[in-house]
């Protein structure tokens, strides 16, 4: 019988669809990966337990206060197993695909129910939807969405969408036809019989219908982390392709918790929103006696107002979320992807970390070869490490090689091979297999399917030597592959695997690689880097490192030792381990034509720096980032105002800030939280608190003469953030003794009265502006300081660093530095301006071009011996 071409066809299809609706897709992951973004932002916000206690509350609501105890502690479970992250990942992807799963199929079910030819036109296609083995869902997905969570939402619809569409039609149908008809006779309209008569009695059965969608979502987003959907289906899939139990184990238990909850609670809504639900529920709270309590559920404005209190909570703790600090490298993200192979994880997780030391903002996904490749020509990963060419990734290559930039190779050269056990004896070649397929068991263990090397070898080498008939090729992972091979070497069993040179297990193990007399295999291949098509020319200066990239086997080997013993999870740890027994390799690596710098004693502590968006604030802060990262700390900035930072500081959120003006202007935040902060010196001395006015303004020197000119100003003073201890003076003392209190005080923020004061002095218009000295306007504008003949403003503040009182301990290196730092009147200055000139967003750009023109500061401000 002639072959149906029938995958031809599909193939030609997706491919006609990604030509010519690319639009569409776009649009799609555009709409999806925003609805995404959305909804883990908000989840992902608050407090581990903090959104533990809201869903707790909902649950309580829902079902009582068992399951509310329930869901905390579950939920709190998953926060110490450190699978919160994932967990809130996974929960978002499926609450995007369940919410337009719902929208979709209710409306279809409801048009099946009424129209018997609908009904009969989705079915078949409702059963390829479910029947399909869910992970070829992923195959069109990644060609048309790319890799991520997109084609992990758009697989995710599919597949669990036929339940809803089916459980509605039928709850539909089911409703008798006599309250239908009754309904009819009195002259209702179909639309309000619908939604007053069907609906109402089909909720319980379409609800069930939304539990399904719900768990096969979920059952879905677990595949969907092979194709970069991350989430707990990354957990589990680098799990099973490192056979790592704890992880595989911490990631199922926080599937399993998460699946409970979502059935249980959406199971449970059906008693809130269906009448039939409602009388059911009071029913079986009746039949409890002594222990209705244990079922006693708040009413419906009770939960809103603790899931509102608890939110508030969540998004006042917000405030001292993670900063968003940025390198050398400007903060540019790179994506990095790799096959979960030795040297792939461990040259990828390398260049993570140097990326990471010159600035970069480096991400790193596992993926299968197949994937990788494609993801990779669509643009989504920018570079791999670990393609081996000409021969293992040649099918990869020749179909994608006109999408892609190959950056070099970085070893030379590799060996393909079967390799047994040296107990083995008389088996030296590949020849030497045929005819010994019993010993072996009849076959030959592999790696991951997709990979360049298990093609050659079912494609070629089992032809070639005639094993084909003989041997079967066991499809698994790297890791399961090397499991196999420890546990039949610990028993003394045969056992053929596939391998490739370099690997450790030629270290660990007592190997012979079979000869391959036929050159089946091939000459061998180089490891190379390989970037997106446009890669070089986006990040040159990338390119060019990776370009003359070398390791010898001496060091890969070592690498991958170091992290294998680093653990699972911990591979970045493993990788800072070996360079610091290689020194000077990142700076040989990645030298970037800028100076290299000796790293700090605390190296790779994270110290947490608060700033108002005052300018010195802004430059200090930005200035202490950039030798803190240069000395090899990992500093996270933090802007905020004035009273929230204060707050922080004596709670321990954030460790240090360098803008604090003592002892006049914020006199009344240190008395507040003293006992809880300590005072680690001055670094600019001495400032002054001001009203200026631009200089064209005559008769205004002193702010006596300010009252007699009200009208001339209007009656207002422009002013900067109402937290600040400069506007509290002002109102509560400069004012009163001045006559001044009947002037209206702005209080719009620093960069407002600094565009209101370029607006007037552009126009020549009088305007008083809330100023101190140092500030760079001075340098601008030409501008009257109002003299103070009273002294209300008070003494001159020092500019002082304040830390918590944990801070000394925390960080001694950082605190010695900042105890000993000053910065004179032309240095803030110059360094203000150079971050003017930068311009908003491009601070570091500014900090890092006022220390070259400063050579020596670093050493000056953060000395290592």
């Amino acid at each position: 019988m002639p072959r149906i071409q029938i995958g031809s066809w599909a193939n030609d299809a997706v491919n006609w669809l990604r030509d010519n609706l690319d639009w569409l897709f776009t649009l799609v992951t555009k709409v999806l990966g925003g609805l995404y973004d959305g909804i883990h932002t908000v989840l992902a916000a608050p407090e581990p337990l903090l959104l533990a206690g809201i869903l707790a509350v909902l649950a309580w609501w829902l079902r009582g206060l068992p399951a509310a105890l329930l869901t905390f502690l579950g939920f709190a479970l998953i926060d110490s197993i450190e699978q919160w992250g994932p967990t809130v990942e996974s929960l978002s992807l499926v609450l995007v695909a369940c919410l337009i799963t719902v929208v979709v199929a209710v409306p279809l079910g409801i048009w099946a129910a009424r129209s018997r030819v609908v009904g009969g036109a989705l079915r078949p296609v409702l059963d390829l939807m479910q029947t399909m083995p869910a992970m070829v869902y992923l195959i069109p997905g990644i060609l048309f969405f790319g890799l991520g969570v997109v084609p992990g939402i758009v697989a995710t619809i599919v597949f669990s969408m036929p339940p809803a569409v089916r459980m509605t039609e039928l709850g539909i149908r089911q409703v008798d036809e006599e309250l239908v008809e009754a309904a009819e006779a009195f002259g209702t309209h179909p639309r309000r019989t619908l939604f007053r008569v069907q609906l109402p009695l089909a909720l319980p059965t379409i609800m069930a219908g939304i539990n399904q969608v719900i768990m096969l979502a979920l059952s879905m987003v677990v595949i969907a982390g092979m194709v970069g959907g991350g989430g707990l289906g990354s957990s589990v899939y680098n799990a099973i392709s490192s056979v790592n139990v704890a992880l595989g184990a911490e990631a199922g238990l926080a599937v399993v918790i998460l699946a409970m909850y979502l059935d249980r609670m959406t199971g449970a809504l059906n008693q809130r929103v269906s009448p039939l639900g409602r009388r059911a529920l009071a029913k079986a709270q009746a039949a409890l006696g002594g222990m209705k309590f244990l079922q006693w559920r708040p009413a419906t404005s009770v939960a809103m107002v603790g899931v509102v209190v608890l939110a508030l909570v969540a998004g006042g703790m917000g405030v001292f979320g993670k900063g968003a600090g940025q390198g050398g490298g400007n903060g540019r993200p790179i994506s990095l992807g790799y096959v979960n192979w030795d040297e792939g994880k461990a040259t990828t997780y390398l260049w993570k970390e140097i990326l990471e030391q010159r600035g970069y903002k480096p991400k790193v996904q596992a993926l299968e070869a197949g994937p990788l490749f494609a993801g990779q020509a669509r643009g989504d990963v920018d570079v791999q490490t670990n393609a081996w060419l000409p021969t293992t990734h040649a099918s990869y290559w020749k179909k994608y090689h006109d999408r892609l930039e190959d950056l070099g190779t970085w070893y030379d050269k590799t060996s393909l091979e079967i390799a047994v056990p040296s107990y083995v004896k008389g088996v030296k070649t590949l020849d030497d297999l045929k005819g010994k397929g019993g010993e072996f068991g009849g076959k030959i263990t592999g790696i991951e399917p997709g990979a360049g090397e298990m093609k050659i070898l079912k494609d070629k080498v089992l032809k070639d030597y005639g094993l084909g008939g003989e041997y079967k090729v066991q499809e698994s992972s790297t890791a399961s592959m090397l499991s196999e091979l420890d546990r039949s070497v610990r028993q003394k069993k045969p056992i053929a695997v596939t391998l490739w040179s370099p690997h450790w297990a030629y270290d660990k193990y007592p190997l012979t690689k079979l000869k391959d007399p036929k050159g089946s295999f091939g000459s061998g291949d180089g490891l190379h880097l390989l970037g997106r098509k446009g890669f070089a020319k986006d990040e040159p200066e990338v390119a060019r490192w990776m370009k003359h990239f070398h390791l010898d086997e001496k060091q890969l080997t070592s690498l991958e030792n170091d992290i294998k013993s680093a653990g699972e999870g911990h591979e970045q740890d493993g990788v800072r381990t070996w360079l610091k027994k290689n020194p000077g390799l990142v700076d040989k690596v990645a030298p970037g034509g800028k100076a290299t710098y000796a790293k700090g004693r605390d190296a790779g502590k994270a110290p947490n720096i608060g700033y108002p968006a005052w300018d010195e604030g802004i430059a200090t802060t930005y200035l202490w980032k950039n030798v803190l990262e240069k000395r090899g700390y990992r500093p996270n900035i933090r802007n905020l105002d004035i009273g929230p930072m204060w707050t922080g500081l004596s709670t321990g959120q954030i460790d240090v800030e360098t803008d604090a003006w003592l002892p006049v202007a914020q006199k009344q935040y240190w008395d507040k939280y003293r006992k809880d902060l300590v005072d680690v010196g001055p670094w600019y001395d001495k400032t002054s608190l001001e009203i200026a006015v631009p200089s064209y303004v005559k008769g205004v020197k002193t702010l006596d003469d300010l009252r007699a000119h009200k009208d001339e100003f209007k009656g207002k003073i422009i002013g900067i953030e109402p937290g600040t201890g400069e506007m509290k003076r002002l109102k509560d003392t400069v004012a009163p003794a001045y006559g001044l209190d009947d002037f209206e005080v702005t209080s719009a923020g620093t960069s407002a009265m600094l565009a209101e004061l370029d607006r007037a002095y552009q126009k020549k218009e009088p305007v008083a502006v809330v100023l101190w000295s140092p500030h760079w306007a001075y340098s601008k504008y030409e501008l009257t300081k109002l003299a103070d003949p009273k002294g209300t403003w008070g003494a001159n503040n020092q500019i002082k660093t304040v830390g918590n009182k944990s801070f000394p301990k925390k960080f001694p290196e950082f605190h010695g530095w900042l105890k000993n730092w000053k910065m004179s009147a032309d240095e803030l200055g110059s360094l203000e301006k150079a971050i003017q000139d930068a311009g908003k967003g491009n601070e570091d750009e500014g900090v890092e071009k006022w220390i070259g023109d400063h050579p020596g500061i670093v050493d000056k401000m953060a000395p290592v011996k």
